[in-house]
Order: structure tokens, then sequence, then C-alpha cells
């Protein structure tokens, strides 16, 4: 995979994860009194040590520090990621029913014990990238167990795709919803988006026939059913006939499945799939270049249905916007791509980057004012998506700059 960014970008993304992101998270994050990480850091930078702690912020440092020792081999990486891991399975891990717990009270104890379907997922994607960088055995098998629970307890035999969520011991729950800005609907875009990408990674480190059929499957699911191949937009949210129940467009999500959905059709190595995502490319590029700003920024998302549209730059949608269109530049070929990227990259350290304190901010509100009402890290300001865009640019760069 290439991209049209030269080597001084290479060490850019490389000071920016190694300099600024991950810094943050080492040094501001770990809670000593309680084990794993504090569960958050307002947007005005004060740390709250009782804060509850979630279990997507502890798989989410536990795939980005296992990715940046993989990467770069620093020890203090691997120290972080041992941290995650360990109280992930110590404290996250239901013992009884298996799967892991939505939300832990700051001691550790659970407030929440719900499966949600989107964290085993990214349990599945922080272990299996512990095992590409250590060849940890405990950490593949906790990662297939978590696999087996979703196959067993969410996947629908009947009509295909993923239930949300269920009750500590599987059962039915009435609300499943990720958040209350979500619809509480049985099946939903962003759940299967975070299948599709554990389940791509876990088969790096376990190709097996029965893990292969589940990504084949998934990858289908996106094409036939998922994206809306009359506007290149992702639907979002579905009933359990897959009849799509919104009109919200998320610009971050197309962009951001566009090189997922890439990335595991090329980790299966298919190339019948391969060229079934290759084709569909500049369908979702295009659609998701609509929310662009002439800030260089990608706006959040706009319901359809009422007209609203959010025009915050917020910091995950920029972070894959510059991932998901370096990749269309590569696959497709077209350098126009590329410059989108690079303007995002620029909106990214000129407005994004808090340069005092560490990270990112949250966002950039529509009228160019920095966003200190939500967090600089918590339940869902995570290292992910930021680290994950520098880690993605360093290891796909190596063809000439623009002029």
């Amino acid at each position: 995979m290439n991209t049209y960014f030269s080597l001084n970008f290479q060490q850019a993304f490389t000071a920016e994860i190694r300099q600024n992101i991950l810094p943050f998270w080492m040094d501001k994050m770990p809670d000593l009194q309680n084990g794993g990480f504090i569960g958050r850091i307002s947007g005005d930078g004060i740390a709250h040590a009782d804060a509850p702690k979630g279990a997507i912020l502890h798989a989410r440092i536990l795939w980005t520090f296992s990715a940046a020792y993989r990467i770069f081999h620093d020890l203090k990486y691997l120290d972080t990621a041992n941290r995650a891991k360990d109280f992930l399975l110590a404290r996250f891990w239901d013992t009884e029913n298996g799967g892991v717990f939505w939300q832990l009270g700051a001691d550790g104890t659970p407030i929440d014990s719900k499966k949600q379907i989107y964290a085993l997922g990214f349990a599945i994607y922080g272990l299996s990238e512990y095992v590409r960088a250590t060849g940890d055995k405990e950490a593949l098998e906790k990662a297939r167990e978590l696999y087996y629970s979703i196959e067993k307890y969410s996947f629908d035999k009947a009509k295909n795709g993923y239930f949300e969520a269920f009750t500590r011991d599987w059962n039915e729950i009435e609300d499943m919803r990720l958040s209350d800005k979500d619809a509480n609907e049985k099946k939903t875009m962003n759940t299967h988006l975070h299948i599709l990408e554990p389940y791509a990674n876990l088969y790096r480190v376990w190709p097996s026939a029965e893990l292969k059929s589940s990504l084949r499957n998934l990858l289908g699911l996106f094409l036939d059913t998922i994206l809306d191949s009359s506007t290149g937009h992702l639907r979002l949210f579905f009933d359990e006939n897959w009849n799509c129940k919104s009109r919200i467009t998320s610009y971050g999500h197309d962009i951001e499945a566009l090189w997922l959905m890439y990335e595991a059709a090329t980790v299966l190595g298919d190339s019948d799939l391969i060229e079934r995502v290759k084709a569909v490319v500049p369908l979702i590029a295009e659609a998701a270049k609509e929310g662009l700003q002439p800030d260089g920024a990608l706006i959040y998302e706009k319901d359809e249905a009422t007209g609203h549209v959010d025009n915050d730059r917020h910091w995950w949608v920029q972070a894959e916007a510059v991932v998901g269109f370096s990749y269309a530049a590569a696959i497709t070929g077209n350098r126009e791509y590329a410059e989108i990227a690079q303007n995002c990259w620029k909106f990214i350290q000129e407005k994004l980057v808090d340069k005092e304190q560490g990270e990112w901010f949250w966002s950039i509100k529509a009228d160019g004012s920095v966003n200190r009402f939500d967090d600089k890290a918590g339940f869902w300001k995570c290292p992910y998506h930021n680290g994950r865009m520098c880690l993605e640019m360093i290891g796909r760069i190596n063809v000439p700059e623009l002029q």
C-alpha cells in the first residue's frame, strides 16, 4: 500500500505519536492506586480518579500500545500494554459467563455488567494486537474465547448479522444502545464495523477456517447490505430484518469503513473480495468528500431526514480521514484523495493537537473554537484513532510527495 506522502511526513507522524500522543497516556492515565487507567481527564485537563472505567478505553489502550511496541520495540510501550492487558483480563473479564463487562467503578468493581458486542470486539482487537507484538498464548486464547462468545450469542443464524447487546448472562436486553445519541435498534453499522476490524486482526494470528468464514460473511454484509450503493454512504441503524431505520450520514464512519474493508479483504487474501472492495472505494470516497470543509477538515454527520448538520470537526473523524483518503489515493491512483489527506493532516497539526498539555482536543467547533467541554481522555476518547493514524501512515509512506 502506497500513499503520496514523503519521508518528512513520516518523520512528522513518528514525532506526533512518540512525542505527543503516547507520552500523554503513559504519564497521565495510569491508575497507580486501583490498577488499569483512570476513567477520565476532562477537557480542561483535570484528572478524575473517581470516574468509572470503560472496557472500550482499556481495550483501545491495549491495542495502541501493543501496536506501538510491535513497530518501535520500545519497552515502555510494552509496559503500558501489559498494564492494559492485565487489568482487562483481571477485572473486566466475566469469569462466570464469559465476555467483558461494559463498565467498572473507579475501584474496579462492575457497575454495568451488560455484554455490549462492540466492547467484546475491541477486546479482541487489543488482545490480538498484543499477540502480534508478543506471541502471548494467553492473549490468543482469550481472544478466541471472545470470538466464540460473539458467534454463539450474537450472530443471527436466521437473518445474518450480529445483535447489539445482552444482559450479563446473555439474555435479551431492552436498551441495546452504545450511547444516548444512538438509535435503540438490534443491528448497527458501527458494531458490525468493529467486529470486522478485530476479526481481521485476529485472523492474522489465528487463520482458522471458521474465522475466515465469519470474516468473509461480514465483508459481504458491508458490500451488499450496509453500504448504500445509490449514495456511497453507510446505513447506520437496522432492525433485525435489516430494514434501515435511520437517514443519518456519518462521514467519519464512511471513510473509516473504506480502508477497514480493504484491509479485511487483503488479510483474507481473497482476490475476488479485494476486487469487489476496490470497485466501491471511489464511491465511498466521493460520498465522504461531501463532508469536507474549506479548512481541510471533515465534519461529523448530517441527518438527511431533518437536514440538521453537525459541523464540528471531531478528532477521530480527522484521523480516519487521513488514513482513509490515503488508502483511496493508493487504490485508485487519484491524487486528489492524497491532497485531501494532506490538508486534513495540516488541519490536525494546526487546530486539533494540544501543544500545551498533549494529545488532541475532542473537536474544533464550527466557529473555529476549541471544544473544551468534552473529555481529553475518557470512556470514548482514547489513543486508538489518532495513534493508529500515525502507525498506518508511518507504514505506508514510500512514494514521492505531491509537487
